[in-house]
């Protein structure tokens, strides 16, 4: 762990605390509709860190958070509320962490080390994905292009606004819930939607 990841780990209290006071990046988009996706996240797979591969459709039944991650960031410190989140709700909960170098270059690392930190700083459990790209470019993650564009998961449009972003799907496939990084996945908000 870098003197810098050690800091960021230290101050990650203070960090989504001060966020959430200054009320930035606490954003929660809810599907209230219950839209259904115009094409299938179980059509999809994802290529693993490990370089294996997870068809999407093997988690028919339970819930799925995709976030996408970084370990250079103010919120790497998630890393262990999100481990304790599939730790608790495990039966129910599928949690993959998405890797990504798209907000200031906070995961410069390659599969390798990506894996290593999270393992060996954070307890990490849940899969995590290659690394890739989440934000809108010909590069996109097709995972991600499905969260992020209605005509593929019935209605929502956002995209990650920085690292440690939250989408959840429910046991049938429908995007839910989009939750900013700031909200904790230990938070009321992200759990309620868990346990209902």
């Amino acid at each position: 762990m870098t003197a810098r990841q050690k800091v960021l780990k230290s101050i990650y209290p203070i960090f989504t605390l001060l966020n959430r006071l200054l009320n930035r990046n606490t954003r929660v988009i809810v599907n209230k509709k219950n839209i259904q996706p115009v094409e299938s996240l179980y059509d999809l797979s994802i290529v693993l860190i490990d370089g294996s591969r997870m068809a999407l459709k093997d988690l028919k039944g339970k819930k799925i958070m995709l976030v996408n991650t970084a370990s250079d960031c103010g919120y790497t410190g998630q890393y262990v509320e999100l481990q304790n989140l599939y730790k608790q709700y495990k039966e129910k909960l599928v949690i993959i962490g998405f890797p990504a170098n798209d907000f200031k270059q906070q995961e410069k690392q390659n599969d390798a080390e990506i894996e290593n930190f999270c393992t060996y700083h954070y307890g990490v459990s849940f899969p995590l994905a290659a690394k890739s790209v989440v934000i809108r470019s010909p590069e996109q993650n097709e995972v991600y292009k499905w969260l992020t564009d209605k005509n593929k998961n019935g209605w929502n449009q956002h995209q990650p606004s920085w690292n440690f972003s939250k989408y959840l799907i429910n046991e049938h496939g429908i995007l839910t819930q989009y939750f900013d990084p700031a909200v904790s996945p230990m938070s009321d908000e992200v759990v309620n939607s868990i346990r209902n």
